[in-house]
């Protein structure tokens, strides 16, 4: 059976503030603002420190962003543009409550 294999990130390249360039293994490039990303208390010294934030590289492993705190981004949100997973927990509790 000819499974495809799921795109992930090969290389990425910091822009300005909390933009990055990525490339994927399909060949495509996109440029993405990561700051929608950086959200709970692992991301807090990235968000807080841009030299933090520079330090990202691509952990060829798991084909993602990753910093030395053990943060990482999930590749297919980035490749499809998904809503971060805090996002999407804060529009249902707002669902389940109205």
């Amino acid at each position: 059976m000819n499974q495809e294999r799921p795109v992930r990130i090969r290389a990425v390249q910091v822009l300005e503030d909390f933009t990055v360039r990525l490339e994927f293994t399909d060949g495509t490039h996109k440029e993405i603002d990561l700051e929608v990303y950086l959200h709970g208390p692992i991301f807090e010294p990235i968000r807080n420190d841009p030299q933090i934030f520079r330090s990202m590289k691509v952990d060829p492993r798991m084909g993602t962003i990753v910093w030395d705190n053990g943060a990482d981004i999930d590749p297919d949100v980035l490749y499809y543009g998904l809503k971060p997973a805090w996002m999407e927990m804060e529009q249902e509790l707002a669902h389940q409550a109205a």
